[in-house]
Parts: structure tokens; sequence; C-alpha cells
């Protein structure tokens, strides 16, 4: 059996995928003892794949992105989640939230474990008509304490993870206006990369880490929630079991699991808004960032 180590910015829903294969068995049958740890802080991940101490970093495909060009190469490979797994918190209720009123409004969002909720969130508002810069942001502070002070009544809205939302609506007097995982769009949220350019021996290894996890996400969509409903809150202590079976069915069906392969069309969407945050000097072209190889029979006809 060989062992294949991912460092993660996280521990998520959306990643359900990988952590599923585990548990089925897809990836012992492909020869691989998967291992996953979230370093903290987040971007030791780097450090990880940088000194050999895992095989592949899971997170923001903004990372590599941002270091294209720049002295380093990291080559996303898969993706795990192709949706956003976001939710906006207002005061008002949903159906009277409208992105068009949002100038002048204060919207705290973390900022402590990367850039990608604000990348997003600007990017909506600017495909909705909406200058970002007409908007306040509190991004600075993280995650727990932004919810705290939201529901004490610091800013008009509150972008966190769309678990959290849901929980956070149903203890306090605030209510999830829209939820970006369902309203946001296609973009590759969460992607695997390595550092470099895969030679054959790690294209292989990598190959069948992605057979896997595709099993696993057909497993996802091929089973109703309930049925594994232990599995998720065994997993995921930290929220309702409830909670975690009606979002898991959420995500299965509006598309957070599809392929292991990163889509061309949501990652030039997504490369529009990365470089529109000024993290890269204009949009990187698929060829140039992705290797593909690896998830070639996961091309959907």
């Amino acid at each position: 059996m060989q062992d294949f180590h991912v460092t993660a910015t996280g521990h998520s829903l959306n990643y359900l995928p990988e952590y599923i294969a585990g548990w089925q068995g897809f990836f012992a049958d492909e020869g691989l003892q998967v291992a996953a740890t979230v370093p903290s802080p987040w971007d030791l991940v780097l450090s990880d794949i940088d000194h050999a101490k895992a095989d592949a970093a899971l997170g923001g495909i903004w990372v590599p992105s941002m270091f294209h060009g720049r002295g380093k190469r990291y080559t996303p490979f898969a993706q795990v989640a192709a949706r956003a797994p976001l939710a906006v918190v207002g005061r008002e209720r949903a159906e009277d939230f409208d992105w068009a009123r949002m100038p002048g409004k204060t919207v705290a969002m973390k900022g402590s474990n990367g850039a990608s909720v604000g990348l997003y969130v600007k990017m909506l508002m600017r495909e909705n008509g909406l200058d970002p810069r007409s908007v306040n942001f509190i991004q600075d502070l993280d995650g727990k304490m932004l919810s705290d002070l939201f529901v004490g009544g610091m800013a008009d809205y509150l972008v966190i993870d769309y678990p959290s939302a849901v929980t956070l609506a149903a203890r306090y007097p605030v209510h999830v206006v829209t939820a970006l995982s369902v309203d946001g769009g296609n973009i590759p949220w969460s992607v695997y990369y390595a550092p470099g350019e895969s030679d054959a021996t790690r294209l292989e290894t990598q190959a069948r880490f992605c057979r896997a996890l595709g099993l696993g996400m057909q497993w996802i969509l091929d089973h109703e929630a309930a049925g594994y409903r232990d599995f998720l809150v065994t997993t995921f202590p930290k929220f309702d079991g409830d909670l975690l079976v009606k979002l898991t069915d959420t995500y299965r069906k509006i598309g957070m699991w599809t392929t292991p392969r990163i889509d061309r069309d949501a990652y030039d969407r997504w490369q529009t808004g990365i470089a529109d945050g000024h993290l890269t000097t204009a949009p990187i072209a698929y060829d140039a960032l992705i290797d593909g190889r690896a998830t070639t029979a996961f091309v959907k006809a």
C-alpha cells in the first residue's frame, strides 16, 4: 500500500468525496493509503508540499494562480468541490435581499484563511452590476469572532460557510439571504495541487488518486445522505446530523460534486475574479496552469 498525504487548508463538508473514498475503500482499491492533515496556519500546506512532507495540497486555486510566473510552480491536477460552499447571512429575509441595495452597506467576511471568500464575493458583486468599492468590508478578523460580532450588531451582512450560516440562522434572529453554493454558479473552489510538473511516476499516482476520488463523488450522487447520517456526524461532529443530511443532499443536487476534472468554463470565470482581485495581472490560460492528464477519464460526454 502506497502512502498518499494530503495537506489541506480545512476540514469541510465540500471535501466529502475524499472522505467517502477512504471510507468506502476506493483509495485502498487503488493501492493508496490516504491521510489528510490540516496545518495551522493554513499556508503551511505550501511548506508541506515544497519539502515533500505531503503529496498534494488541497485548497483554493488562487494560490497556484498567484504564484504562476513568480518563482514557484504549483500545478492543480484535480478538483473536489465545483461550487463555493458559502452563504450570506443578513438581517432582512431572503425575499427582501437584493445585490443592488448593497452600496453603503457593511459586509463582514473572514480573511484569516486565505483570499477565496473576498475574491468570490467581490466577483459576484461585479457580475451583478455592483462596484465592490461601494461596499464596506471587514476582512481582518476570524470566523468565530465575526459571527459573534455580527449577532451582536456589527455589519449588515456576514459571509460564512453554508453549514455555519444555517446553524447561525436557526439560533438567532438573522437569515440566510442567499446560499452562494446554490445561487453562485460553478467555479473550481477546492483543488488538489502539487509542486512543479509531474513525471510519469507521480502522474500515475495522481491518476489512481483521481480515479478513487471520482468513485467517491459518484457514490455520493448515488446515495441519499440519510443512509450514511452516522458517518456524516462522526466526520463533522460540530454540526447537527439532520443539518448535515439536508446540506449534503442539497450539494448533491446543485453540482457541488461532479468529476475530479477542473471544468474549463468555470476555471475561466474564476480566473477573471482572481485577476480582478489583483492577485494576477491577467487571467491565466487553462493549459498554462492546469495538468488535466490525471483526470482525463472523467470528462463527461
